[in-house]
């Protein structure tokens, strides 16, 4: 049976070629009569909170304000909108022939087009088919293309697109921009009255405009609202409520909440609908607290001001604040979340722990902190002075640049520079040697985002591997995220770091924590309530970059303060200006515990309590913790035995005392340049005792070290005003504060001094020898180059 049917229409076929053909190709034709893409308009960029709110959008190239298409259309204006357009929306495929019938009746009537008949459908198409003339023969298509539109779609989906495409009068395009410009509200929260105005709003936008034609819109709103009513969509008490609500007037403003992440987003994802990560109480709060200090800097002609907020166990960002609000002169459209800025000292967290991690220094080594030279290049602290030694967590925590300078040579210019590369911070992109030791100073750029990130994978590193008892995630220095729908992946867990150990990190936040406080919170060691941060300042040279970095557990908060044009400012720091910003975010989030020890990767050792080295046997010592890696370092340098009478006044030996009165004590001992500095600073210090008359000093212990010049440099003598070459002056630091020592140029006797060893020098140009000798005949030589300009 089956195949004489099947011959029957193949037979059939054979006699109707030419119309099956032509059945064949309006099928087609009827197939792919709509793009598979209705709509390719230019969308506005849109952001929403974490929690769904509306938090700023971009207008449309265009100069529509055009929402991206929803999933879904609220359940209020959906009866409203079938109500008053297409009553049988449910019920028709694509159009409705009985409403076409008495529009074209009623037109014919009017002698003009008074009413359209069209379906929800139809308007679809219309839209999709925008600038089309209207006719009888468009009137036509649209009927065809409704119909294929119905196959292609469901009911509710073609309600999605009308809902979004719609005209609701002016640059107002569809339901979502036009629920926020007219009453301030997301669609899912218009009230019925709300909902029945913009539903016969696409039927005459005009209707909209504050002050004009309100009478009409109120009468076209009512007459729905009863429609609703008397269908029982609503009840009566709904309706007559709904009949009391006034109109909208003034349209609202577009919020810009995050106006520099929109600013992201727009290029990264134009045109598109994002729900980031921000939280919108807190970015809200952060804006306020920026703009209060904007207020205060701005009278010190500092206009810009970033910060952004960085959640650590996801990444995402909290809270993105690109700029401060000052205005167009001042570049209030930068973003100065990603521009590169200079550091300041705001790596040298980095060079601290990438120290501690290749056992090059303990927390407590000793750095030198004296004047220095370096290849011509003379660093200099904040303060101008000089500690002689400093451990190095203390010069970390008060950010002293030339113990940082004498590390980061100890460490090379180029092992930090590989470190910083691992840590993915983009602006730091040219060779080693164009940065050389101001690297560590301010002589590299890097921008907000990349920092925040490096010191998000900092804490995220320790704190995964203190939950985990020994690991790390593959992943662990992923990119910061802003948008709710991606979810970071950490990679897998591993035993091998990725750029720092967790002992290294750990140490490093130690000594962050204890940087000094801004001015008023000094004290914060004494109150339960205060917040255990790992934090660092960095100001660029000139005060035109203002740094301030800190670290919890929990969050990273990065701020930078200063002026977008790179115009440095007096009293433009990082612990006055960027750090008081930072304390007042931090107080926005609970308190939070300290991060716990990584006993796993510590190791406890004798450490020296007066060097911080690994302690030698005649050291006053203490078990410390200290990263596995850093047990390779030396033991303490400035620890010796020596032999002084019993009374402790005098170095003696056997050619000058009796054996029974010589005592043998352990000596604390630093290098006369040192020594000189650290003695000011630390009363307790007490110098090497001198030899009792009639001893000979066996050892030959160095007493003196020139301060300046160093060895093997070249001294540039200036002129004044008038001409005349200025001296530069000559120091040599000695052991013994009464001693006079006796200076000299090659062999022209110059002068001798006391106390104070300093020596003015000029000279003719070529290379020279200066030779300083104490009252002991002990002597010191240095060899210079000396120019003139």
């Amino acid at each position: 049976m089956k195949n004489i049917f099947s011959l029957n229409v193949i037979d059939k076929i054979k006699k109707h070629k030419i119309k099956t053909t032509i059945g064949c190709i309006l099928i087609v034709v009827y197939y792919f009569s709509l793009p598979q893409t209705l709509f390719k308009s230019n969308y506005t960029t849109v952001i929403e909170s974490a929690d769904g709110q509306f938090i700023g959008a971009k207008i449309a190239d265009d100069g529509q304000w055009r929402f991206p298409e929803n999933d879904s259309v609220p359940y209020k204006f959906q009866q409203c909108i079938v109500a008053f357009e297409d009553q049988y929306f449910y019920k028709h495929f694509g159009f409705n022939p009985i409403s076409m019938y008495h529009a074209f009746l009623q037109n014919k009537k009017a002698n003009r087009i008074v009413r359209g008949g069209s379906t929800i459908t139809q308007q679809v198409i219309r839209l999709h088919r925008d600038g089309k003339k209207r006719s009888y023969f468009e009137k036509g298509i649209e009927v065809i293309l409704s119909t294929r539109l119905e196959f292609r779609h469901s009911k509710d989906k073609i309600l999605q697109l009308y809902a979004a495409h719609a005209p609701f009068g002016s640059n107002v395009v569809g339901l979502e921009m036009a629920s926020w410009r007219y009453f301030g509200l997301q669609p899912y929260q218009l009230s019925w009255a709300e909902a029945a105005t913009l539903a016969v709003l696409p039927n005459a936008p005009s209707l909209i405009y504050p002050g004009k034609n309100q009478q009409k819109l109120l009468e076209k709103r009512n007459r729905l609202l009863k429609k609703l009513y008397l269908d029982k969509t609503i009840d009566k008490d709904t309706y007559e409520l709904a009949l009391l609500e006034p109109l909208p007037q003034k349209p609202f403003s577009v919020p810009q909440i995050a106006p520099h992440l929109l600013q992201k987003v727009a290029k990264e994802h134009k045109g598109k609908k994002v729900k980031t990560t921000i939280k919108v109480g807190i970015q809200e709060r952060v804006n306020d607290i920026v703009s209060q200090y904007y207020n205060l800097y701005k009278q010190n002609q500092v206009h810009n001001i970033a910060v952004l907020v960085v959640d650590v166990k996801t990444r995402n960002i909290v809270s993105y604040v690109g700029n401060s609000p000052t205005d167009i002169e001042h570049q209030k459209d930068v973003d100065i979340i990603e521009a590169p800025r200079s550091t300041g000292s705001i790596l040298k967290p980095f060079l601290y722990t990438a120290m501690l991690d290749d056992g090059e220094i303990l927390p407590n080594t000793l750095i030198p902190d004296v004047p220095t030279q370096i290849s011509g290049y003379s660093p200099q602290n904040y303060d101008l002075a000089y500690d002689g030694a400093v451990p190095a967590s203390r010069a970390l925590a008060r950010s002293l640049n030339i113990p940082s300078v004498l590390m980061l040579q100890e460490y090379s210019v180029t092992r930090f520079y590989e470190q910083l590369q691992k840590l993915k911070l983009r602006d730091v992109n040219r060779h080693p040697s164009n940065y050389g030791l101001s690297l560590i100073l301010g002589g590299a750029e890097a921008n907000l985002w990349d920092l925040c990130k490096a010191y998000a994978y900092m804490s995220g590193t320790l704190t995964n591997y203190t939950q985990t008892q020994d690991e790390f995630r593959s992943n662990e220095l992923a990119t910061l995220n802003y948008n709710s729908a991606f979810k970071t992946d950490f990679g897998k867990p591993k035993r091998e770091k990725n750029v720092f150990s967790a002992g290294a990190i750990w140490q490093t936040f130690n000594a962050m924590k204890e940087v000094n406080r801004p001015h008023g919170d000094e004290a914060w060691r004494f109150y339960d309530s205060s917040l255990e941060i790992a934090w660092k300042t960095g100001t660029s040279f000139g005060g035109r970059d203002a740094w301030a970095v800190g670290i919890t557990k929990d969050y990273v908060v990065g701020v930078w303060v200063g002026n977008a044009t790179g115009e440095g400012r007096p009293l433009l720091t990082g612990v006055e200006s960027a750090a008081p910003i930072l304390f007042d975010v931090f107080r926005l989030f609970p308190k939070t515990n300290w991060f716990q020890a990584p006993y796993n990767d510590l190791e406890e050792k004798l450490i020296c309590n007066q060097s911080g080295y690994m302690a030698q046997e005649n050291c006053d010592a203490s078990l410390q913790w200290i990263p596995k890696t850093a047990k390779k370092t030396e033991s303490c340098p400035y620890h010796k035995l020596i032999h002084v009478d019993k009374s402790e006044q005098f170095r003696v030996n056997n050619n000058c005392e009796v054996m029974d009165n010589i005592v043998t004590k352990s000596w604390f001992v630093l290098p006369p340049v040192i020594e000189w500095y650290y003695k000011s600073k630390h009363v307790n210090y007490k110098m090497l005792p001198p030899y009792k008359e009639g001893c000979v000093d066996n050892n030959q212990d160095k007493k003196m070290d020139f301060i300046y010049p160093s060895a093997n440099i070249k001294i540039m003598l200036t002129k004044d005003f008038e001409g005349e070459l200025q001296p530069v002056i000559l120091k040599v630091a000695h052991s013994n504060s009464e001693m006079e020592l006796f200076w000299y140029l090659d062999e022209k006797y110059l002068g001798s001094t006391k106390t104070f060893h300093e020596m003015q020098l000029v000279a003719s140009t070529g290379t020279h020898i200066i030779t300083v000798v104490d009252e002991l005949g002990i002597e010191i030589k240095r060899k210079v180059k000396i120019e003139s300009n």
